[in-house]
């Protein structure tokens, strides 16, 4: 079995294969990234915090860093759902992304930073833009390029957070395009 089946093979909750059905609904419409993401955003909303989504296996966490759970990948490689989860302090690099994206707190509340790449014509830099607070329930898509960010586990308790991404990130084991180092003066 290779890697890519074995998650395929995941377990999975009633709830969890609704959402699987209506992504790939929306997905198989064709439409561009960014109106894609919406759709797969207007899908995923429902299901946040509804406690038959994950399974508890699918909600442990890791004390070394945040951790990944692969709940789908699409055959086609056309979609992914993946489950993180954040114990309080754990966070990514700064990164932008191979596809879109969508992301909603299921439980908790994520931090995240977002930036932007600005050029003087010999080198590019990152500038902070934004700090956003996502709170359970909330639901964030975006689309490359421009999709640069870290998130975070700022409060004292787990954060967990689904997240669809238009590409099979059980193949390609990270939807993380490129890291970007962090901006002088910030940690």
């Amino acid at each position: 079995m290779t890697t890519s089946t074995a998650f395929r093979a995941a377990r999975t909750t009633a709830r969890l294969d609704a959402l699987v059905r209506e992504v790939r609904e929306a997905v198989d419409r064709g439409l561009p990234p960014d109106l894609t993401a919406y759709l797969v955003g207007e899908r995923l909303a429902p299901h946040l915090g509804e406690p038959d989504l994950l399974t508890e296996e699918q909600r442990e966490g890791d004390p070394e860093r945040y951790r990944q759970h692969i709940l789908h990948a699409e055959q086609d490689g056309s979609f992914s759902i993946v489950a993180l989860v954040w114990l309080p302090g754990q966070r990514t690099a700064i990164h932008d992304h191979v596809s879109w994206c969508v992301a909603g707190v299921h439980q908790g509340q994520e931090s995240e930073d977002r930036y932007r790449l600005v050029s003087d014509g010999t080198r590019s830099r990152l500038v902070p833009t934004e700090q956003v607070v996502n709170p359970q329930g909330s639901v964030c898509g975006f689309a490359p390029p421009g999709d640069i960010h870290r998130v975070y586990n700022a409060c004292e308790g787990k954060a967990i957070s689904i997240h669809i991404y238009g590409a099979d990130i059980a193949r390609l084991g990270s939807s993380v395009r490129r890291v970007y180092e962090c901006p002088a003066g910030e940690r």
